[in-house]
């Protein structure tokens, strides 16, 4: 088997690829809305190779709609790399198998018939989730308390295209919907974590997709719709976090102007639009926002104070540069 296959998988950090059965045809198209069928079995990195999970036994393959927020990111990762028929071994760090546990407990309840508990509760914060007590198996208790790599055999069966399908069968609720939104939310918090911006956004904005659906059907203004509308503001103004961090300071204007449009009363709106126009140097602008912050929430007073004496260098050097550029002219 040649390194290139190997290798093969996506530049991600910490998984291997071993082919075990070839597959036939080209790589399938895994697009937004994609359904894939596949089985999979879950193995220890120990010397008995200890089986977790594993659908032939269960006897039924697994299915998931791609971008419909699965909780096990990764899988979507390894499969788009297989061809149909292909069985494929990839041993997986425990970056990508640290919410593994939950997953696999979701699943064994559904393949014993009971519901599979409402895990969306536990992951409001990614670290009250891991401080959670058991989850009722004990091997996933123990996989829990100590996360390990692990092997994931996953065998594609079939790819079957949006068009292919029958739609309905997946459209998600909106009771579903708005179970997905916390735990995009703190997908998104991780990837934000470890500095993965690009991929925090995509996080963000499946979440605000989902309340923005979910919100259309409430009245304006309600008590029902301003919940949803302030979950979307947070999810926006974590979104604009990441704008900053990727230096599109003139789209994270843009957001955080609407929010303040609609609701004058956002400090964090008002903080984030000051950092970016500070970066772009519009210094009246950002004077101005940096001032409503601390009329909103004087016990913003040491973070500001901070920002603006940047916000003066910032300036300095500005001036400078202007001022040998134009030195350079005569």
């Amino acid at each position: 088997m040649s390194d290139m296959q190997d290798t093969m998988l996506l530049g991600s950090e910490g998984i291997k690829k071993t082919i075990l059965h070839g597959g036939t045809g080209e790589i399938p198209k895994f697009i937004t809305g994609a359904k894939v069928t596949f089985h999979f079995r879950t193995q220890l990195c120990d010397d008995e190779r200890t089986v977790i999970d594993d659908s032939k036994v269960v006897g039924t393959p697994m299915e998931i709609v791609i971008g419909n927020m699965f909780k096990l990111d990764i899988w979507e990762t390894l499969l788009s790399s297989m061809r149909i028929g292909e069985v494929a071994e990839f041993w997986c760090d425990i970056i990508h198998t640290g919410i593994y546990p939950l997953v696999s407990k979701s699943m064994r309840r559904i393949a014993e018939g009971k519901d599979p508990v409402d895990w969306h509760i536990h992951t409001c914060g990614m670290a009250n989730m891991f401080a959670y007590h058991s989850l009722g198996y004990d091997d996933l208790d123990e996989l829990m308390k100590e996360p390990k790599p692990l092997y994931f055999i996953l065998e594609l069966i079939r790819v079957q295209q949006p068009s292919e399908y029958h739609r309905e069968s997946w459209a998600l609720s909106d009771e579903e919907r708005l179970k997905a939104v916390p735990v995009l939310h703190g997908q998104g918090n991780k990837f934000y974590k470890q500095g993965r911006y690009q991929e925090a956004t995509q996080k963000y904005k499946e979440a605000i997709i989902c309340i923005k659906n979910v919100q259309t059907k409430e009245k304006a203004w309600d008590v029902p719709w301003m919940k949803l509308e302030k979950m979307a503001n947070t999810l926006t103004l974590n979104y604009c976090q990441c704008l900053l961090r990727m230096e599109e300071y003139y789209e994270a204007i843009e957001h955080t102007s609407d929010i303040i449009n609609q609701h004058p009363g956002v400090v964090k709106a008002f903080y984030l639009r000051a950092k970016a126009h500070m970066e772009v140097w519009n210094e009246a602008e950002a004077r101005q926002d940096f001032s409503r912050v601390l009329d909103l929430d004087p016990g913003m007073k040491k973070a500001v104070k901070k920002e603006l004496a940047k916000l003066n260098v910032r300036m300095e050097e500005k001036n400078q540069e202007d001022k040998n550029k134009y030195k350079g002219m005569f």
